[in-house]
């Protein structure tokens, strides 16, 4: 089914999608970022729960373990949004938590296990 699609024609709903685990005629995972107008939002999202699409929000945040991190910078190569740089002096992590979409891409990244989502 061509969700995001549908979400832009039918319902005037932007779809930035920020991770996907997708397979032909198998159970899949999308996690996107939706903007458009309230009322349009509630409508693709009601759309979609009428076609057995699992609709849920993101409530956590990211937790970074201050003591547990390297500063290696590998999380910030796979942030979409810039939420995790380095500084460009100290070469030390920063997280700007107001830019952070929870989309959990650098999770797997950390080679030490620093970063956790904080539900």
């Amino acid at each position: 089914m061509p969700v995001t699609y549908v979400l832009a024609k039918e319902f005037n709903v932007a779809a930035n999608i920020i991770r996907a685990q997708v397979a032909p005629n198998q159970i899949g995972k999308l996690v996107v970022e939706l903007s458009g107008d309230i009322d349009q939002l509630d409508a693709a999202i009601e759309w979609m729960r009428s076609r057995h699409v699992n609709v849920s929000y993101t409530l956590g945040e990211i937790a970074i373990d201050e003591d547990v991190c390297v500063h290696c910078g590998l999380c910030t190569g796979v942030c979409p949004t810039e939420a995790l740089t380095l500084h460009p002096e100290t070469y030390k992590l920063m997280f700007t938590r107001s830019r952070c979409i929870v989309c959990e891409q650098c999770i797997p990244t950390c080679p030490v296990q620093a970063i956790s989502t904080n539900l």
